[in-house]
């Protein structure tokens, strides 16, 4: 009895149990189904969300990317403009900025090149003379007719002057320590030791005190002491005759003769005195004269300093010891 009732039971039991069991499934199934559904509604979500996000986001894309078209667009934009601009005129704003920009670099530039070049060939253009040497104006010559009484000189004397005028032909400068005209200048006591050795007199002496004390030695020396130019100490003043100062520069030597020259009589045009030789800076016609060249012969002023080494001093004249009056 208990065994078919457990029979019957545990068939109905089992039954039950594969019903239920199937109910669980179908429950299961059902339960899986809405949770895909659900799931399957929140993934579309999620995309249409995700669909829906992105067009704000290209649209702040697009904007930033008008944005940064923005920027560079007007500078391609210019440029390209500023380059056309050259050729088409038609862009006004931006092309006279550019153009204005490389033209007016390059157009002052030139334009100011030409300036300097033209001023050293406008100065020159102004002053009649020709050309300016190393410094000062240039080296003044005369000929013989331009000096009053040439002819009546006697001949060594015309030959001493005619040698040295030709030396201020040459375009000679002021050279320290030179004495020869192949150097391309010469110092004052250099121009009378070549000129007077090149006529025969060859016992004179380099420098101009030695050439001082070679005058006064023969004798025929005449001191100045006067600054008035038409003292009676210049009386006896005559062409070819040597000319001696002290104090036109600082140098320690006994005696202190500093600046020698030779005496070449008046200028016919002016009926001033003049004499020849070498100088760093005597005038002619009131201006300043560097090297081999004809000067106004002047006496000099009175020292402006107390130190008389410093200020030129003419100590006076004399004639070339052995130089014959025929």
């Amino acid at each position: 009895m208990r065994a078919g009732i457990s029979a019957e039971d545990s068939g109905h039991y089992s039954t039950r149990r594969s019903e239920f069991v199937k109910w669980v499934l179908i429950v299961a199934i059902l339960f899986g189904a809405i949770d895909a559904a659900h799931a399957a509604e929140e993934s579309s979500g999620t995309k249409i969300k995700k669909i829906l996000e992105p067009t704000p986001t290209p649209v702040r894309k697009h904007r930033k990317h008008s944005s940064n078209k923005a920027t560079p667009t007007p500078s391609p934009a210019a440029s390209a403009k500023r380059k056309k601009a050259s050729p088409t005129p038609s862009p006004t704003p931006t092309p006279k900025r550019k153009s204005k920009s490389k033209k007016a670099s390059p157009t002052p530039t030139p334009s100011e090149f030409p300036a300097a070049k033209e001023t050293p060939s406008a100065s020159p253009a102004e002053t009649p003379e020709p050309a300016r040497g190393k410094k000062g104006w240039p080296n003044v010559s005369l000929s013989p007719n331009e000096i009053a009484g040439y002819d009546s000189y006697p001949a060594k004397v015309r030959q001493i002057l005619g040698a040295g005028l030709a030396l201020t032909k040459q375009n000679l400068g002021y050279s320290y320590g030179s004495a020869d005209p192949a150097n391309g200048g010469m110092d004052c006591s250099g121009f009378i030791y070549y000129v007077l050795r090149q006529n025969g007199f060859p016992d004179v002496p380099r420098d101009s005190s030695q050439q001082y004390v070679w005058v006064r030695k023969a004798g025929n020396f005449n001191a100045v002491l006067s600054r008035k130019e038409d003292s009676f100490e210049l009386d006896a003043l005559k062409p070819g005759d040597l000319l001696f100062w002290r104090g036109t520069y600082n140098i320690d030597r006994d005696p202190p003769i500093t600046h020698t020259m030779i005496y070449l009589g008046r200028e016919k045009r002016t009926n001033k005195r003049v004499m020849i030789g070498s100088s760093d800076g005597r005038t002619y016609d009131g201006k300043q004269r560097w090297g081999v060249s004809v000067f106004d012969f002047k006496l000099p002023p009175p020292p402006s300093s107390g130190d008389a080494k410093i200020s030129p001093v003419f100590v006076g004249y004399g004639r070339i010891p052995g130089l014959t009056e025929d």
